[in-house]
């Protein structure tokens, strides 16, 4: 007798959390898309439960406007550094960063090096740009700023010259407020 008693009370223990569990689980069958959305949109939380979306992302350097490459360009222009038909758009179009990039065109210009050969070693990226003028090998694989003006042109300080360029592409960022 006591172990149908158990039996039967182990057995509304275990259908009474099941329908607690079926029940949390939402509404079923017609309509019940409409409902969740009601219920989502009535819960009034912004917060996700999705664990990627609780990581912050990096706002602190967006990418330059239109307007603002337009204004990099004209001060590259007005510089010297960059081509008068070219525009920072293309010309930074296989960088990663746009100081990078424009580091690299101070470099260029700075050295009298080939923008190009220079962008390819640091990128690693083979355009359809003629590096056949390059003075030193060009590499498959993205190499720094300093390391590139090394093997391109062995004879400058490639450290000093890569600072300085660095330096360059900072001022030119701050200057038309990107």
């Amino acid at each position: 007798m006591k172990k149908t008693s158990f039996a039967v009370l182990f057995l509304s223990i275990g259908v009474s959390f099941g329908a607690a569990a079926a029940g949390a689980q939402g509404p079923a069958g017609a309509g019940a898309t409409d409902a969740v959305a009601r219920s989502s949109s009535n819960s009034g939380s912004s917060h996700s439960m999705n664990p990627i979306k609780w990581i912050k992302k990096d706002k602190s350097a967006p990418a330059p406007s239109t307007d603002k490459n337009l204004l990099l360009t004209e001060h590259l222009h007005e510089k010297g550094v960059l081509a008068a038909n070219s525009d920072v758009t293309s010309a930074c179009s296989v960088f990663k960063n746009l100081s990078d990039c424009l580091a690299s065109l101070h470099a260029s210009h700075n050295t009298g090096l080939d923008f190009n050969c220079i962008r390819a070693d640091v990128t690693g990226v083979q355009t359809n740009a003629d590096v056949s003028g390059c003075k030193g090998p060009v590499g498959d694989k993205a190499v720094s700023l300093h390391d590139a003006l090394k093997r391109l042109k062995p004879e400058i300080d490639a450290k000093a010259e890569a600072k300085s360029a660095e330096q360059q592409a900072k001022d030119d960022l701050k200057a038309v407020g990107a």
